[in-house]
């Protein structure tokens, strides 16, 4: 075990200095590549199909046809990009800027500064009809190295937060409704808790996008000071459910994912639906998205028959617990690519060669196998259990 711990630390040293800072001005170079990998795994493609039939049963039709529009529609509108110029982008941007949701100062680290990252290319710039740069199902679940990292690593991602989602409200229901029965009688939206956790991480499409070498894009975090910022994707989700004219409880459902809105600032969330609203150019407390005080400040509406103790509905503390995957999910991915790196030279890849290593090793293997199961497989049976799972696929990464 100590040789297989000090192999994996030497490989893992050699495999960590990738290029990442690509030319973020356009389209990623390896975004068909990504998609096409993604079509051919069929743990994606379950993945995507259960999303999709899970979208089916929401019984909102104006939910349900945007839901099943944004995941199952290849040509589906970026809403929220429509039409828009540059003088326009800059004026956004400008407005975040001056409302402290986003520092003037990243313009000059980030690549190909701010705008890239706010406005992070997509097919038919400036149209009436935007669409997204790569298929929704090729997405990563999120930055290179990070959870669910590879292509169509999202859809194993909203998977199980999706299923999370919907386990959780039964739990709540069973315990806190009549106690052992269903707790029919105990209201929670099943809409909000099935459609939340699909829209929720749909903009990393936009965002992590595939560089020539099999990484990905950097992501811009924004919406608030720095205790408050968040990924870009997070926002731009919000931006799309407010520009299609998604209720305000869903768009605070949403908005809750990344906060636990009972144990955070309530700042957090309203900066993030601030930015939203600014970058879907619709007025968040005329649309009921936010409220002021009376001296001027934004905040989270009371909703339902909330009203002077709470405005916090359970749905979203749901929607924030179900979307904890990443907690298991990256470690999976952080330990599985050194088995990965030790394992490469076997199968004809060196990490030393990186567009070649993720392109045709690292980004298949986890999309056909994903990280936690072959970190669940290591821990049962060692090297050999892993390296008998690559065996399997084989042929596939010669095809790649």
């Amino acid at each position: 075990m100590r040789l297989h711990r000090s192999l994996f630390i030497l490989v893992f040293c050699v495999w960590l200095p990738l290029v990442r800072a690509a030319d973020q001005s356009k389209p990623g170079a390896g975004n068909a590549r990504a998609a096409s990998l993604a079509k051919r795994s069929p743990r994606v493609q379950w993945s995507r199909q259960f999303l999709v039939k899970q979208a089916g049963a929401i019984r909102d039709p104006k939910l349900r046809a945007a839901t099943l529009d944004l995941i199952a529609n290849p040509d589906t509108c970026v809403r929220h990009r429509a039409g828009l110029t540059p003088e326009r982008k800059a004026d956004i941007l400008q407005k975040l800027i001056d409302g402290g949701l986003l520092e003037a100062r990243a313009d000059s680290t980030f690549p190909n500064g701010v705008i890239s990252g706010v406005f992070t290319p997509i097919r038919d710039e400036g149209a009436a009809c935007p669409k997204l740069p790569q298929p929704f199902e090729a997405a990563p679940g999120s930055s290179f190295g990070g959870h669910h990292s590879y292509p169509g690593g999202l859809m194993l991602h909203e998977a199980f937060n999706e299923i999370s989602s919907v386990n959780f409200a039964g739990a709540y229901r069973r315990v806190y409704g009549s106690a052992g029965a269903d707790g029919g009688e105990f209201f929670l939206n099943q809409d909000l808790l099935i459609a939340a956790p699909i829209w929720h991480d749909w903009a990393k499409a936009i965002v992590f996008q595939w560089n020539a070498d099999g990484t990905e894009f950097d992501e811009l975090e924004f919406g608030g000071d720095a205790g408050s910022k968040t990924g870009a994707h997070h926002i731009l989700g919000i931006a799309e459910a407010i520009k299609r004219g998604m209720t305000p409880e869903f768009v605070i459902t949403l908005a809750s994912a990344h906060a636990p809105p009972a144990n955070s600032p309530e700042s957090k969330i309203s900066g993030w639906i601030q930015s939203a609203a600014i970058l879907a150019r619709v007025d968040p407390v005329a649309n009921g998205y936010l409220r002021r005080d009376a001296a001027n400040g934004l905040h989270v509406p009371a909703l339902r028959e909330l009203g002077q103790f709470s405005n916090t509905l359970l749905e979203y503390s749901i929607h924030n617990l179900s979307d904890s995957d990443f907690t298991a999910s990256g470690p999976a991915v952080r330990d599985v690519q050194n088995i990965l790196a030790a394992l490469a030279p076997e199968f004809g890849f060196h990490p030393a060669q990186p567009a070649e290593y993720n392109n045709g090793f690292r980004n298949p293997v986890l999309s056909y196998c994903s990280a936690e199961r072959l970190l669940v497989i290591y821990g049962n049976r060692g090297l050999d259990g892993v390296r008998s799972e690559i065996g399997a696929i084989r042929p596939r990464l010669r095809a790649q």
